[in-house]
């Protein structure tokens, strides 16, 4: 098993973590270097973002032996939903996705999220949070492990080092995404909350939450 060190890239092994009840595994897919994460708890798994590269993710997931139970798209985005249509064909799982993006998604989505709402993977509560300004349906989710520590899956919403990208769609919004962000993530979460983000390297609430009044005052 490779050690989990939450840096992963296209073409490269899928990456496992044991977190208390859960097993986490991480996967970078596509030409943009999304990352796809499958939840596994006591014999059931959760993928989230089937953004890319169906063959290795169902590599990751059968590698796992879990069966999936629920497949979980972070925001309507072309880059976080490649594999969408293979992944529930293959799978037989249902959909969620995010009440305000559902309809740009073109799976269709069986469960709309809404902030708060839950769902049960084996012994594992995961939890909606809707955060706008990146797109207006975007969710992150979220459980809480067998030791206590909170597990974020933040999708375009938050990375290290700022919030997502609010410049390239007119429904984008700058002020939008700082506010949820900061209200319904590091209002909600404590320092030890481990980030695993849509892109990239994993971070902590802790490490960013010193940064907010440089996110606000730069505006990005």
């Amino acid at each position: 098993m490779t050690t989990y060190d939450g840096k992963v890239q296209p073409g490269g092994d899928a990456q496992t973590r044991d977190v208390g009840n859960a097993r986490i595994h991480k996967r970078s897919v596509g030409s943009m270097s999304n990352n796809a994460y499958l939840i596994e708890s006591d014999g059931q798994a959760l993928l989230i973002d089937a953004a890319a590269d169906w063959p290795k993710l169902q590599e990751m997931v059968e590698a796992s032996g879990a069966q999936v139970v629920a497949i979980a798209t972070t925001h309507r985005h072309h880059d976080h939903v490649g594999a969408l249509a293979e992944a529930v064909a293959h799978l037989g799982a249902p959909t969620y996705a995010g009440a305000d993006d559902a309809d740009a998604i073109d799976v269709p989505t069986a469960t709309l999220l809404h902030d708060g709402d839950t769902l049960t993977v084996g012994d594992l509560v995961v939890t909606a949070t809707h955060l706008r300004g990146h797109t207006p349906g975007s969710v992150a989710l979220s459980f809480r492990d067998a030791d206590g520590t909170d597990h974020l899956f933040s999708g375009d919403s938050l990375f290290p080092g700022g919030v997502g990208a609010t410049n390239h769609y007119d429904y984008q919004s700058f002020p939008q995404l700082i506010a949820d962000v900061e209200e319904r993530l590091f209002g909600r979460f404590d320092d030890s909350t481990w980030v695993y983000p849509g892109h990239g390297d994993d971070t902590t609430i802790g490490t960013e939450r010193p940064a907010l009044p440089e996110w606000h005052a730069r505006g990005w």
